[in-house]
């Protein structure tokens, strides 16, 4: 499969700038810009991600498929919200505006705290046993010829039927995560897997451990996808430099009072990947060629928050590591979203590009 690269839109303008402290929810303008210049900047991806607090992520996706014309949205997708048999629907509904460009990405729920806020009480373990049975429904009702009925630990329903197909018979499903329940179901349902930026070592192995896992259940290893947020510019020095400004501003956030009560949880993360990278952090800032693990701390880890700091060159060196140790799909945001995604386009992304190419080159010359 080709390199491929992810970004994530943002609805928001307000929240889009280094000097961001508030949110307004949604800039429909803002919304169109940020979607254009994915696509006309080359991106393949984008994702669309889910918050309790957050703009319904399905009408985002709807709204990004119809005002690009090539990038694929992966739509961040909560099975405590919407039954499956409608989310069958729903997305198989969105795949056929999109014209086959959809992607799902399932999100257990890393936080009890989170999914509380909308009256999911399941521990993580049932919530991951519950996606398992979510994306089994999904792909059932997808192929299904006639009416299906179901009977599991989660979900019951008969005889349901939906006119309505994906453009390709199926969507693609993402799982993500760090723990052995994400790669019990990321290997065992998985499309894709999507990874945080952690260092090659770590990285390498969680890699193993969901391949094992797609091993013994006799399916293809799912894509791996791996999130980071770089800070470049012209040269090394001067992206160190802009990379400290930057860690200030997270620093200042973290005082806000309203994103702390809306976006983030308290105390220690509870979910895994945010404790590795917070682990990863007490071992030091600096990791491999140029990964920097002070954007975790300073945001308690709230997300994909490590970043890779350097010239588009020393990325792109960087990125070329990780698609050496197997991973094929490289999200790349910013913290200054809208003018990062415009600068990665120009800057890193043929960098990137035009090495996988020499390497074809070589490899087909050979």
């Amino acid at each position: 499969m080709p390199v491929e690269f992810i970004s994530a839109v943002h609805t928001d303008s307000g929240a889009s700038g280094p000097a961001a402290t508030s949110r307004t929810g949604f800039d429909r303008d803002h919304l169109r810009r940020y979607a254009r210049a994915l696509d006309d900047g080359g991106f393949d991806h984008t994702l669309v991600a889910y918050h309790s607090a957050s703009p319904d992520a399905f009408q985002i996706a709807q709204f990004v498929a119809t005002h690009t014309e090539r990038i694929r949205p992966i739509l961040a997708h909560r099975p405590g919200v919407v039954f499956p048999t409608h989310a069958s629907r729903a997305l198989a509904t969105l795949d056929r505006i999109s014209d086959g460009r959809l992607s799902v990405h399932i999100i257990s729920g890393g936080s009890d705290e989170e999914q509380r806020r909308e009256g999911d009480y399941l521990n993580k373990t049932e919530r991951y046993e519950r996606s398992d049975e979510y994306i089994q429904i999904l792909r059932k009702v997808w192929q299904a010829d006639g009416p299906v009925s179901h009977e599991g630990k989660y979900f019951r329903f008969e005889g349901y039927y939906s006119d309505v197909k994906p453009v390709k018979g199926l969507i693609p499903i993402s799982v993500g995560g760090s723990s052995q329940d994400a790669y019990r179901v990321g290997g065992q349902q998985g499309d894709i897997f999507g990874l945080w930026g952690e260092p090659l070592k770590e990285t390498a192995e969680q890699i193993a451990a969901v391949n094992a896992v797609a091993d013994a259940a006799g399916r293809p290893h799912p894509r791996i996808w791996v999130s980071f947020r770089p800070i470049i510019a012209a040269t090394d020095e001067l992206a160190w430099e802009k990379a400290h400004r930057t860690l200030g501003v997270l620093k200042d956030q973290a005082k806000n009072t309203e994103l702390l009560r809306h976006y983030r949880t308290t105390g220690r993360p509870a979910n895994v990947g945010s404790q590795r990278l917070l682990d990863i952090a007490d071992r030091g800032e600096l990791h491999d060629r140029c990964l920097w693990t002070a954007p975790a701390v300073a945001t308690n880890a709230a997300g994909a928050s490590t970043a890779l700091v350097g010239s588009p060159e020393t990325v792109a060196k960087a990125l070329l590591d990780y698609v050496d140790i197997g991973c094929d799909l490289l999200s790349i945001r910013g913290y200054d979203p809208l003018n990062d995604a415009i600068d990665y386009a120009r800057h890193v992304l043929p960098l990137v590009r035009q090495e996988l190419a020499h390497r074809a080159a070589g490899a087909h010359a050979a």
